[in-house]
């Protein structure tokens, strides 16, 4: 406990948490089953789109050629679409299109119809908790993206 009476924050426990929720969650939505690299493409894009490819690759931890080839599969499929860069010519940005973005609201949907009833098994004090945490999780995950966006330009 810390002095004002409230329990101290173990980054070992939040971890084991989060994984396990994650581990839930990812899996939740039943359709658009897709790999979860193109996913987080597609979610990715869906919140800063556009992207370069060289912030594509930092934001989703795999290499060059491996997105490169992603992006022109999800190309292909007509859910994003590479574009120069008015900034410099020598670059493409790539943008999620409506059919992209269409998937990402869909699978969205599907996991708050699917969340939704199990938070009403939760007890009232449970479901105020995880309320009362949300702004401060939206807090950690926009540091760790500040974070991880100052690591790939170091």
């Amino acid at each position: 406990m810390t002095g004002e009476g409230t329990p101290e924050l173990d980054p070992g426990e939040m971890a084991a948490a989060v994984e396990e929720f994650n581990g839930f969650y990812i899996r939740l939505p039943s359709i658009q089953r897709l790999s979860f690299t193109t996913l987080s493409v597609l979610h990715t894009l869906a919140r800063r789109s556009p992207l370069r490819l060289g912030e594509l690759t930092a934001t989703e931890q795999v290499t060059q050629s491996a997105i490169t080839q992603m992006v022109t599969r999800l190309e292909g499929d007509g859910l994003v679409e590479r574009r120069p860069d008015p900034r410099d010519g020598r670059a493409v940005l790539v943008h999620l299109t409506p059919a992209g973005a269409e998937i990402v609201a869909a699978r969205r949907a599907d996991r708050i119809a699917r969340l939704a009833p199990i938070l009403q098994r939760l007890s009232a004090a449970e479901r105020s908790a995880i309320a009362a945490a949300l702004p401060a999780l939206r807090r950690v995950a926009e540091l760790g993206e500040s974070q991880n966006q100052q690591r790939g330009r170091a």
